[in-house]
Order: structure tokens, then C-alpha cells, then sequence
């Protein structure tokens, strides 16, 4: 198993802290889907990470984005997206 980067961290404090989850961000597998099976989540929570990741990070993630499959893919290739696209 591969150690959490920081940045992975704190997406996973991220997304609990948006989505009120009930797990905590160290259950948040890295490669694990993040919607469907995996961590479960729908539509309408990758609305509310974007959101939350537009406030904290200061760009935008564009629901008509045709790579937001990819980039929503997984813990691991989240905060990567945001680690190269940050502008705070």
C-alpha cells in the first residue's frame, strides 16, 4: 500500500467535511472509486466537492469537462487534478 501524499490528505478532509460523510478521511481508499462502487457517491455530491474545491483552491471544475471522469476517477487522481491546477 502507497503512503498518503499531503495533498491526498486533505482532499480526504475535503470531501468528508463537504459531503458530512461519516467515515473519516483515512477510510478513503486512494485508487478506490469515488462514485458507484467505491465510495458511493452521485452526481450531486461531485457538485458539492466542486464546489467546496472552487472555494479552497481558487479554480473552477466545469460539470461539461469531458476529462471529469478521469479526474473524479479516484482520491488519488482528484487531488492530483488540484495539486497542478491550484491557484491558492
Amino acid at each position: 500500500m502507497s503512503s498518503t501524499l499531503p495533498m491526498e490528505a486533505e482532499v480526504a478532509a475535503l470531501i468528508v467535511e463537504a459531503l458530512h460523510l461519516e467515515v473519516s478521511p483515512e477510510e478513503i481508499e486512494l485508487d478506490a472509486p469515488l462514485f458507484g462502487e467505491g465510495l458511493g457517491l452521485d452526481s450531486i455530491d461531485a457538485l458539492e466537492i466542486a464546489l467546496a474545491i472552487s472555494r479552497r483552491y481558487g479554480f473552477q471544475l466545469r460539470s461539461d469537462d469531458e476529462r471529469n471522469g478521469r479526474i473524479f476517477a479516484s482520491l488519488r487522481s482528484l487531488a492530483a487534478h488540484i495539486e497542478k491546477h491550484r491557484t491558492r
